[in-house]
């Protein structure tokens, strides 16, 4: 990319000089011209610092876990032990591979799901105006930008009237900036309002917001999901560190060599330390992303998954969510001397031509099914349009007509309309009685007025718009109730449209005005909010404030917006929800982008979520189970016995073997979940308690027929050991993946094959003696059947665990509370 030594002069360069200085003019550049300058400056995007293939593969070679592998492999040196040091390298290399691999397909889906969000830009060139995705422009291209625009690139304003740009993530500026012709607009701002055209001179990590960008390192936060897992990685290497100093306390006594104990202890931490969680957590997440893609929900943020699988309220748009966003003229209403055809025509002549909006389509719609008012409306000239912002609430154009008259014609919501006419109150009064009859209909109306010669505005008349609810969101809405969630209905309209859509959709008519809790207390308004079913005639920063109150109250909350004015309410959300068609500032803000109309697609989006956080929660339950049941097992045989039941070389293939599966359950079905998802880790840490006592208990009786009743061979019972262990830690996971028996959800393919090939090669490790004492196929026949059986019952205890807690939970609860009274006292 070559930077520009004069773009720091620019603010005192006229724009003749800038057009002159990269070879434009009005008209744009060739696309030729373009391909050119494309090789030269390069593409007009922010450059991330990305790790090489080799660095990033190195990378999973230092850390704490690679660290300890890598001692226990000097150490296995030192004593001389190579079949342990052969499988201990094989054990680092194989998580070395896998979690480049999986983090390598992870970046990869990720970058493909960025490219679907990547943000268009008009451009004119070869003097003709066209969409390009905007990491396309080159300096010197001609770009027209208006409301709810990210401005793709530094540019030199050069025609139009204004624009109110938001540059506070740039600048730092918290108020919006008014920009004129001559002005310049710097990448990254959000257009508010107006609409200029400009030339663009500096592009990618040159522009203003690049050259920043490129001084600071962003750290991105932790999700929630993400400090779970890490809180039981934490648990389980306190638990690792007290067996650990247990058995050397018991070494040491007596006189085991310090080398030996050392060496064990290692081997056994990694055994029990999740090795593989980071890379579980990111396959997890990814393929989740590549779901959510097929149902038509882009994540933009992948922690967003998480939070949307906890959301309690969801507050949904009304136009193109709920309804069909497919406007028709219902009613029209002329004024004065007017005819609905004047009205009709009026309005289109405050409509624009290119980039139609839903109103505007469909004005111009029902003029051409009129050749006569078609006609007409082609002999006007527009002289200059201001369009449509939440603030104006209303379209502007200054128009000619075919004698030469210059008027204007404004379009908008009627109580603006009305505030521009200066005619009788009478008449005022008429339109605000006109207006809420079609409310009560469930019509939005639009007002539409025009100057005389004497540039006084008189109205014109009145039309009635409806946009009927989509078939879908009745059903939609019943869904989200039967999953726990809340659906609230945010929208600008008036009260009486509302009321008379969630009417018609079943839901709650309890639609209130934002004045019913802006000047309450904190937890009053909360109360008013949540005991509410919607809000109507909302501006974006109630809808900020409507976010900020549930969440203060600890509710999860999804959001919905389109619009630039939208962008905080999404951002503050804790699952902001860009609908399809949104503007780019929405886009930008948002957590999840839907590239599909309508809330089923927000509720497929949800579902799936509850998927992905079963995944987890299945594989942390699992996690902590494995290591209480070989950890607390060794442990305990090695202290109360004198006697290793593993080895350490079996301890690192246990923790091979346990590798294969674990990666597969991103890929797992799961059971219907149908409620928020939330951490309760007291809960997670109870059940995997639980199943991992089973497990040593089982492990024991096992031990106790090897040694006692079989009266086998010390190494005859490790490879015993070793094998019940694989088996049966693996058979948990099909405990562990449902609430259910384990029957009750049919394991996906890969996953069920994944256990039983690992399980089938341990199998054979311990049959034909490869690096361990041979058991003969007898003996590990046996096993399998010990390892089923304890599978079985561990099932049926499960499920009496889990009815056990919910009929005692809430005594529990109170035991819990009056115990912890009673120490205060």
């Amino acid at each position: 990319m070559v930077p520009d030594p004069m773009l720091d002069d620019l603010k005192s360069i006229t724009t003749s000089q800038v057009f002159e200085r990269y070879s434009s003019s009005i008209n744009g550049i060739s696309s030729v011209e373009a391909k050119k300058r494309l090789e030269e400056y390069g593409f007009n995007e922010i450059t991330e610092i990305k790790r090489g293939h080799i660095k990033k593969f190195l990378g999973y070679f230092w850390g704490p876990i690679p660290w300890m592998i890598e001692v226990a492999l000097l150490l296995s040196i030192v004593i001389q032990h190579w079949e342990e040091f052969s499988i201990i390298l094989l054990l680092l290399l194989i998580n070395g591979a896998v979690g480049f691999w999986q983090e390598d397909r992870a970046d990869n889906a990720i970058e493909l799901l960025k490219e679907k969000l990547a943000f268009d830009a008009q451009v004119k060139r070869d003097g003709k105006w066209q969409k390009i995705p905007s990491k396309e422009l080159v300096p010197g291209d001609i770009v027209k930008i208006h409301l709810g625009d990210i401005v793709p690139a530094d540019i030199k304003l050069f025609e139009g009237d204004y624009v109110t740009a938001d540059e506070s993530s740039i600048t730092g500026e918290s108020l919006p900036v008014d920009k004129a012709v001559g002005d310049i607009c710097y990448s990254g701002s959000i257009i508010q309002k107006g609409q200029m055209h400009g030339i663009v001179f500096s592009t990618g990590m040159n522009t203003f917001f690049g050259r920043a960008a490129g001084l600071i390192a962003k750290t991105p936060n932790k999700s929630h999901l993400e400090q779970a897992v890490i809180k039981i990685g934490d648990y389980l290497i306190i638990l690792d560190a007290i067996m650990v100093i247990l058995i050397f306390i018991a070494g040491i006594l007596r006189n085991q060599g310090f080398f030996d104990i050392l060496g064990f202890a290692l081997v056994l931490t990694i055994a029990s330390i999740p090795v593989a969680q980071p890379a579980v957590l990111s396959v997890t997440m990814t393929v989740g992303a590549m779901a959510l893609a097929k149902k038509k929900a882009i994540v933009s943020k992948l922690a967003a998954i998480e939070e949307m699988a906890g959301m309690d309220i969801l507050f949904s748009d009304k136009t193109g969510t709920l309804t069909k966003n497919k406007i028709s003229i219902a009613e029209i209403s002329p004024y004065n001397s007017y005819t609905k055809d004047d009205v009709i025509f009026y309005a289109g002549l405050a409509s624009m031509r290119e980039e139609l909006d839903p109103i505007d389509t469909t004005v111009l719609e029902t003029i051409k099914k009129s050749e006569k008012l078609d006609e007409k409306l082609r002999g006007y000239k527009t002289l200059s349009f201001n369009p449509f912002d939440p603030v104006r609430k209303s379209t502007q154009s200054k128009v000619e007509s075919t004698t030469g008259k210059i008027f204007k014609v404004s379009k908008g919501a009627p109580q603006v309309i009305v505030d521009l006419v200066t005619e009788e109150e009478i008449l005022q009064m008429k339109v605000l009685r006109q207006i809420d009859h079609f409310a009560s209909k469930g019509y939005r109306a639009i007002g539409v007025a025009a100057t005389d010669i004497n540039d006084k505005w008189h109205l014109i008349g009145l039309i009635a718009l409806y946009d009927p609810p989509r078939k879908s969101s009745k059903e939609t809405i019943e869904a989200a109730k039967s999953m726990g969630i809340e659906v609230k209905m945010v929208t600008g309209d008036h009260i009486a449209i509302a009321k008379e859509i969630a009417g018609e959709l079943d839901l709650e008519t309890n639609i209130k005005l934002p004045r019913s809790f802006l000047d309450l207390p904190d937890d009053e308004a909360a109360e008013v909010i949540e005991k509410s079913s919607g809000f109507a005639e909302v501006f974006p920063e109630h809808k900020y404030r409507i976010v900020e109150l549930l969440q203060e109250e600890g509710k999860i909350i999804g959001m919905t917006g389109d619009g630039v004015n939208d962008a905080p309410a999404l951002k503050k959300a804790d699952a902001g929800i860009a609908l399809s068609g949104a503007t780019d500032a929405a886009k930008s803000a948002a957590d999840i982008v839907l590239t599909k109309p309508g809330l089923s697609v927000i509720i497929n989006a949800i579902k799936e979520s509850y998927k992905i956080f079963h995944r987890m929660k299945s594989y942390s339950i699992y996690r902590v189970a494995e290591t209480i049941r070989i950890l607390i097992f060794t442990a305990l045989v090695i202290i109360l016995f004198d006697f290793y039941p593993v080895t350490a070389l079996m301890l690192v293939l246990i923790a091979l073997l346990d590798d294969i599966p674990v990666m597969t359950i991103a890929y797992d079905r799961t059971e219907s979940v149908n409620s928020p998802q939330k951490w309760d880790m007291s809960s997670v840490i109870g059940l995997a308690t639980f199943l991992g006592a089973l497990g040593v208990v089982s492990s024991f009786f096992l031990f106790y027929i090897g040694k006692v009743m079989l009266n086998l061979d010390a190494g005859v019972i490790q490879s015993l050991i070793f094998l019940k262990l694989v088996v049966a830690g693996h058979l948990t996971m099909f405990v562990t993946r449902n609430t259910g028996h384990f029957w009750s959800v049919k394991p996906s393919g890969i996953f069920f094959c994944s256990v039983i090939l690992t399980d089938l090669f341990a199998t054979l490790l311990v049959v034909y003696g490869w690096f361990l004492t041979p058991i003969g196929w007898q003996l590990a026949l046996f096993v399998w059947v010990y390892s089923l059986a304890a599978f079985v019952l561990e099932d049926y205890l499960k499920i009496f665990y889990y009815k056990y807690m919910e009929n005692h939970k809430e005594g529990l609860f109170k035991k819990i509370l009056a115990t912890t009274l009673l120490a205060k006292k």
